[in-house]
């Protein structure tokens, strides 16, 4: 379930699959993962990220750091041609925060990417139990 739109060039080359949801019992904070693939001629760009069911959503990266997990914004996702990125997990991930209500497994969580240049990419995100993987 997901579209794309460009600017005048007409639709993005961009491919979003096995997009979901971690369920976070009593938190308004849940993470997003996805797989993207770049499947044009020229990279695309996410400069951001929006959802209709959180106050804030953006893109952060998990690293580990002397042994300590650390998270931080990821501001712009650059996506090579015939690239794919996967949204993880430990890795990249979709920061979602100010939940409108506390995400329940088999919801549908609305994701919009925004592309570089005036594009989004519409993603529908189940939500798994938590453990899920």
């Amino acid at each position: 379930m997901l579209s794309c739109t460009g600017a005048a060039a007409g639709p993005a080359p961009l491919i979003a699959h096995d997009a979901w949801v971690r369920a976070t019992p009593g938190v308004d904070v849940a993470a997003a993962y996805l797989t993207l693939h770049n499947g044009g001629t020229r990279a695309v760009v996410v400069i951001g990220v929006r959802s209709a069911l959180a106050g804030h959503a953006m893109i952060h990266e998990t690293a580990l750091n002397n042994g300590q997990s650390s998270m931080r914004p990821h501001a712009r996702l650059s996506i090579a041609p015939g690239q794919t990125v996967r949204l993880e997990p430990g890795g990249l991930h979709v920061m979602l925060s100010m939940l409108a209500h506390p995400l329940a497994p088999g919801e549908q969580v609305p994701l919009q990417l925004l592309l570089e240049g005036g594009g989004t990419l519409a993603v529908i995100a189940p939500v798994r139990p938590p453990g899920a993987g």
